[in-house]
């Protein structure tokens, strides 16, 4: 479950600056005004447990925002690396924004994603709230794939802090109840492979794992974006979110394109960035 690099195109209209790296953990405060990279941060004793973090120039822990990076690949799969290109842009379109791109535990036989991953999350949360890396406690989400699943799961449901401010999914699942998924042998298959739970004997615990499920009157401003002809993701999982969160009166923004899994035309793609931006800018 990962996509093409969805803005990929739009880099041939970026100019990209170079900035420092380090794989230092604590930020002097005479550094604070200049921008700075971080590889690998590691935020726990997994070799996958691992974070960049890109710091812009200028920031301080009474307004510089975060925007946390989840990669795609079916829970099992994937890279951090996988959105290196949405790191640039928004180094080029929102400087002003510090950066969180992760990897996280991915799953495997025996090693099940839940709530491994969203332990892995909420772990990273944390180090970005306790480090000195001069940013403040307000985070926003971008996924795409399993990683929007993750970033709307986390959101909904273990924001209790209010540290979350907004998610992007970005073709995303939402509803592991969803029929399209549970009358597909394959689907519960892959159900049991990240959980070891059969959905025919606890049902309920896939609902505790649906961002659907997990929406409240209090969630955060959410954008969504899916393709009309997505061969993993149907369009009922966007379609439904977007019902459910306006009978909550949450604020959040829907976008069908024609296409699948994230392949979409070059003004379909120029579309989305648009939007996404725009979105960050007035909601966080």
């Amino acid at each position: 479950m990962k996509t093409n690099n969805l803005f990929i195109g739009l880099l041939l209209f970026l100019l990209i600056p170079i900035y420092s790296c380090s794989n230092e953990e604590n930020d002097d405060p005479v550094e604070l005004t200049i921008a700075k990279t971080m590889l690998d941060v590691s935020y726990g004793t997994d070799a996958q447990q691992v974070f960049d973090l890109h710091l812009p120039a200028n920031r301080s822990s009474n307004y510089t925002k975060t925007l946390i990076l989840v990669h795609g690949g079916a829970w099992i799969e994937g890279d951090k690396a996988d959105m290196n290109y949405a790191v640039d842009i928004i180094k080029q379109f929102l400087p002003d924004y510090a950066i969180a791109n992760v990897n996280y535990r991915l799953a495997s036989a025996g090693n099940y994603a839940f709530p491994m991953q969203i332990d892995d999350i909420d772990a990273i949360v944390q180090k970005l709230k306790n480090e000195n890396y001069g940013i403040s406690d307000d985070f926003g989400f971008v996924g795409t794939s399993a990683g929007g699943h993750l970033s709307m799961l986390y959101s909904y449901g273990y924001n209790a802090n209010n540290d979350i401010k907004m998610v992007c999914s970005i073709v995303g699942p939402t509803n592991f109840t969803d029929p399209n998924y549970t009358n597909n042998q394959a689907w519960l298959d892959l159900y049991y492979n990240l959980t070891g739970v059969n959905y025919a004997d606890n049902p309920t615990y896939y609902e505790q794992l649906s961002p659907l499920f997990r929406a409240t009157t209090s969630s955060v401003p959410t954008i969504l974006f899916y393709g009309n002809a997505d061969p993993l993701i149907p369009t009922s999982q966007g379609v439904d979110l977007h019902a459910k969160l306006g009978q909550l009166g949450v604020y959040n923004e829907f976008n069908l394109y024609n296409g699948g899994h994230g392949d979409w035309s070059q003004t379909d793609t120029l579309d989305a960035y648009t939007k996404l931006i725009a979105f960050i800018q007035n909601k966080f």
